[in-house]
């Protein structure tokens, strides 16, 4: 692993091993000039590889002929961010740091500054990290109103940091947080770097759209209430997995009665949504250029909003997140022809009518009833009367 070039005293030793680190002594007749050689070792766990979350582990290890010197570590991202890693284990020999959990965005050239007073040390050692995950956020949130067409996407960076080892994932849909997952399809990395999808379930609600090379997704071309819930991606490489969460959030409305709102009449608009929304958003019922009367908040933590209405047009529910709205969805009320109200208020007077017409027949009827009573009770007493004159007589 050694060549010796004459013309310059020089020695290259290729390959250098921590055994190599000593004194190197170079002899030319009565001369000789002695030469420390330090040696640095810096290896990092899964070879660099990581899945999004993951913490990696920094080894560096040194080795020279004098006493080890105390060194400082200083660590620099892909963006030449300054990093603070923790350090586990520390000998003059030993140096075990581990760092915090990287994101998709670390990837790239790290650098590891290696810094001595005595003695003098200033040395850079370069190393590539790259990391497999989303480039979604954490928790993504998604709206839908229902009958509308929604895309789910998970976006992989695998073709960014040119990601050659093969990865496998699955795509599962809860509807809530303690029902039993639906596995919707399962997807493998080719030796092209292409994704692979296979669809595992046999629900047609849902399409997969045409694959792209760094994204996973989901179409519902006509969302169903009961579509909500959570829908969890999943890396899985070498034994060790990574996923990101969609949540989608779906949106419907009703009235009560759902026909057209007479004059006079009242109506109840109901606004819903499907799963829980953070603390800073909520809902709100309006009238489309109504007044600030015909506006109505719902509370903290409600996912139903109700409002009493007497007035037609067109009603809109808004789901507002950081003063944001996100989805709206408009229902509208008609207001019922002139002749049906005509017809209604005529029922009503007629009805009323009907109602006094048969009250004053019950009434007419029930004294014709006791005059009839009267008279065949005066008669019985009128008979007896004369059959007992009758006898009398008859005595005599």
């Amino acid at each position: 692993r050694a060549d010796i070039k004459m013309d310059y005293k020089q020695l290259m030793v290729r390959n250098l091993k921590l055994s190599d680190a000593g004194i190197y002594t170079c002899k030319y007749g009565s001369h000789k000039v002695c030469t420390s050689l330090h040696v640095f070792k810096l290896t990092i766990s899964s070879d660099g590889h990581f899945l999004q979350n993951e913490v990696p582990e920094l080894i560096l290890m040194q080795n020279s002929s004098s006493p080890l010197p105390d060194l400082s570590i200083t660590l620099f991202n892909s963006n030449n961010k300054r990093v603070t890693p923790e350090l586990q284990n520390k000998t003059h020999q030993k140096y075990v740091v581990n760092l915090k959990k990287l994101e998709a965005m670390d990837s790239g050239t790290w650098v590891c500054q290696i810094h001595s007073d005595s003695p003098l040390i200033n040395q850079n050692i370069s190393f590539a990290v790259k990391v497999l995950g989303f480039q979604n956020p954490d928790l993504e949130r998604k709206y839908a109103t229902v009958d509308s067409t929604v895309i789910l996407s998970w976006h992989l960076n695998s073709q960014k940091i040119k990601w050659k080892e093969g990865f496998t994932g699955q795509l599962n849909w809860k509807h809530q947080e303690s029902a039993n997952a639906h596995e919707l399809l399962d997807f493998n990395v080719t030796a092209q770097g292409q994704l692979h999808e296979t669809i595992k379930s046999s629900n047609s609600l849902f399409e997969i759209p045409e694959s792209k090379p760094e994204s996973i997704e989901v179409k519902l071309p006509k969302v169903h209430f009961n579509h909500s819930g959570q829908y969890q991606c999943q890396l899985e490489y070498q034994g060790r997995h990574t996923q990101s969460k969609i949540e989608l959030v779906v949106m419907k409305v009703s009235a009560n009665p759902d026909g057209p709102l007479s004059r006079g009449a009242n109506m109840t608009l109901t606004c819903e949504v499907s799963g829980l929304l953070p603390p800073n958003a909520f809902l709100r019922w309006e009238r489309v250029n109504g007044t600030k009367m015909d506006v109505k908040n719902s509370k903290q933590n409600e996912v139903k909003l109700e409002v009493n209405i007497s007035a037609a047009g067109l009603w809109s529910c808004h789901l507002i997140e950081d003063k944001d709205r996100k989805i709206s969805l408009h229902y509208h009320v008609e207001e019922a022809p002139v002749w049906i109200n005509y017809v209604i208020i005529g029922a009503s007077v007629g009805g009323s009518l009907l109602v006094f017409a048969l009250g004053c027949l019950c009434i007419l009827s029930g004294i014709s009833w006791q005059r009839r009573r009267q008279r065949a009770k005066r008669m019985a007493q009128a008979r007896q009367y004369l059959l007992e004159n009758k006898t009398c007589q008859c005595q005599q």
